[in-house]
Parts: structure tokens; sequence; C-alpha cells
């Protein structure tokens, strides 16, 4: 059973400027419906303002939700902020919180946007307006949800907002591996950043992934993994950069629930990055993804070890 968190409101219209488009989070959700018929979907409700404010500046929310943002932040988010903007990334905010939620009861749960890893206390950038995986870590270690949390981030482009947002804090550890030379280009300091050269394949990837996971899950103990899930690694992303497989996207998922897993850690992920002319392929590879990892989750009982 995959179970997804996924609003209407993920879909926004248009920008009248701008590259991205929102299509893909309806398309996502086409795939998961034609190739997970046993998934069950949950609705979230916007995140409460006092929580995105407890990690971004009160100011810059003001004008998110008020759809006032500067043209200079507007340009670096890479679309203007509309008011149907505006109440997107409260419901994508409040999704990767509720998968986290869902992910404590069932072992692995998924949103189906998010991993808004850009965004900074002050500014939106790349695409992100709020800061979903720092906002959600922040809300559940106060609500005393989880005492530690590993956000593992395999986007091909740096976690640059979530390593700033959280740095210094004690009961969070940011793991991101990305393309050493893909955005940003000012790179910013996780608790751990493995950078990569381009056109790293299947195996030398999926290597330092595992050593790493090994490493941090026995040395860190957290008892929740909040997973940036992102398809741009794969070879034919438009942006990536990255030369992964669809067979190697699928154990790098599986890898990641396999290693929570046997340390009885849950898992949520969020959808992160995927560019590229057709929309459907990129869905397609987000679907599968999600799929992979609830099958895996399903196929390696959770363990606490002695």
């Amino acid at each position: 059973m995959l179970h997804i968190v996924h609003h209407p409101d993920y879909v926004a219209p248009r920008p009248k400027s701008g590259s991205f488009v929102f299509d893909k989070y309806q398309l996502v959700m086409d795939a998961v419906r034609e190739h997970a018929p046993l998934h069950k979907s949950y609705e979230p409700m916007p995140m409460e303002r006092v929580w995105i404010e407890a990690i971004h500046d009160p100011a810059y929310v003001e004008q998110v939700l008020t759809a006032t943002v500067p043209r200079d932040k507007e340009r670096r988010i890479g679309f203007p902020v509309s008011a149907a903007i505006a109440s997107r990334v409260c419901y994508t905010s409040g999704g990767t919180w509720l998968a986290a939620r869902l992910a404590l009861d069932h072992g692995y749960a998924a949103n189906s946007a998010g991993g808004s890893h850009h965004a900074l206390a002050d500014t939106g950038a790349g695409y992100c307006v709020f800061n979903d995986l720092a906002i959600t870590a922040n809300r559940l270690l106060a609500e005393g949800d989880a005492r530690r949390i590993l956000i593992v981030d395999l986007d091909v482009h740096q976690g640059d907002g979530t390593a700033q947002l959280l740095a210094g804090r004690e009961d969070v550890f940011t793991l991101s591996l990305h393309g050493e030379r893909n955005f940003p280009t000012r790179k910013a300091r996780s608790t751990r950043d493995i950078a990569l050269p381009d056109a790293i394949g299947d195996d030398a990837y999926l290597a330092l992934l595992d050593a790493a996971l090994l490493e941090i899950l026995a040395d860190f103990q957290p008892d929740l993994l909040l997973y940036q899930a992102g398809v741009d690694p794969h070879v034919d992303d438009r942006l990536g950069r990255l030369a992964l497989s669809d067979a190697g996207l699928d154990r790098r998922d599986r890898m990641v629930i396999r290693h929570a897993r046997d340390r009885a850690i849950p898992v949520a992920s969020a959808l992160g990055g995927g560019y590229g002319r057709d929309q459907r392929a990129v869905a397609l590879r987000h679907a599968r993804s999600m799929i992979a990892m609830a099958d895996e989750a399903v196929r390696t009982p959770a363990i606490r070890p002695l």
C-alpha cells in the first residue's frame, strides 16, 4: 500500500512568466493511479502560519501570503508568486508534514509535491518558495513527534536552503549528494555534503550513498528520515548532468528505505526535482520512485537492532 498525500491545489495555474510549469503534479497522480492501484491518498491542510514563520522571516511570509513578493525575489524564485502559488506552497508544506505523520504510523509515506530545498529564510530561490523540509522537521521536533531527524537530499541540486535553515542544530542531520558543478553556484554547508562529478553512473553513485547512509545512521541514530527524492539525477533529465538509469534510481530509492527499515526508522519522502520536455516521462519517474519505496517498505520489515 502506497500512502500518498496530494491536494488539487498542488497544480497551480501556469505563471505568466518563468519556465516552471506545475502540470507534472497532476500527471504524477495519474501515473500513481495507473501503476499503483493499491494506494491510499490523503489531503493535507495548509501549514499553519506560525510554523512557517518559525523557519522563514515573517516579513517574507507576509509577502508570499499577500502575493506582494518583490520582483527581485520573484526572479530568484523563477516565477511570480500569485495568490494561487501562495495557497499551493502552504498546502505542499502541510503535505510534507502530513506524510511524515503518516510515516510514523505506516513506516513509509509520500508527499506528491514538496522538496523545496532552495528556499531560504527571507526569500525563495530555484523554484522554491517555502522550505517544506525545514518547516516539517522543526515542527515534528517541537511537537515531540521525533527527537532526531535525518534529511537525505538526493536531488541533483544541493539542498542549500535546508542546510542553512537548519545549520547548527544537534537534532537534525542534513545529507546532500549533488552535482558539484550544478546549481546553486555557491554551495551551503550541509552536515555532510558529497559533491559528484558530471556523468557519474549508477554503481559509483550508489557506492557513495551506501557508505554514507551506513555511517550516518549508525552515528547519528535518527528516529525519522525525511527524504528529498528528486529524480533529476536521471541521465535524461534536462538539468541533471548526472547519468543514473531507471534501474539506478530504483536501486537508490530502495537503498534508502532498506537502510532505514533495518533500523526501524520511518521514512517520509517529498517529490523534489525532475525536468524534461516530456512531462509524462518525468511524472512516471516520480511515480515509480514512490511505488518502489512503498514496495521496499513492505519487503523489508522494520526490525529494531538489539
